[in-house]
């Protein structure tokens, strides 16, 4: 029993440091110190300031595409986060408000998206993989992953940011 705790105690190391690099390589070129100003209107037309936001709590911000799939994977657990912690989305490339609202409506998701169909937004970031979810707080990025995370690393995240 010791030899196999041992063993999925190495695996559990190994796998924590390949999905450390991996984020790092996905990410290399996005600012992790100066983040431009995160601004936009929801396909609802209401406008949002994000960095303004991060400095009442942390905000869990989550790049994704209808064409994603992956990203329809992680939609469901991004909503259920939604319910308890503030979330915003920013959607790249997935078609005009209208399109959003009926996708929104259809997977019955409930939280808050900002369309960047051109991409203006990810790109002053450097995001060019989704899903990305980044977490934050008082104006700085705390956090970020790319591709599959699980509701319990949502969660961990904004934990994390909020301690």
């Amino acid at each position: 029993m010791k030899y196999w705790l041992k063993q999925i105690a190495i695996f559990g190391v190994i796998f924590l440091m390949m999905s450390f690099a991996v984020d790092t390589w996905r990410t290399k070129d996005m600012d992790r110190q100066a983040l431009p100003e995160l601004q936009g209107l929801t396909i609802h037309n209401a406008a949002i300031d994000l960095k303004a936001l991060s400095f009442e709590q942390p905000v869990l911000v989550y790049f994704w595409g209808t064409w994603c799939p992956v990203c329809s994977v992680v939609s469901s657990s991004v909503d259920t986060i939604s319910r308890h912690y503030p979330v915003y989305s920013i959607a790249m490339q997935s078609g005009d408000n209208e399109t959003l609202k009926t996708y929104m409506s259809t997977e019955d998701y409930q939280f808050k998206v900002i369309n960047d169909n051109d991409n203006r937004i990810a790109r002053s970031l450097g995001v060019q993989v989704t899903p990305l979810v980044m977490v934050i707080d008082q104006g700085e990025l705390v956090n970020y992953t790319t591709g599959y995370v699980s509701l319990f690393g949502l969660w961990w995240r904004i934990a994390w940011a909020s301690w």
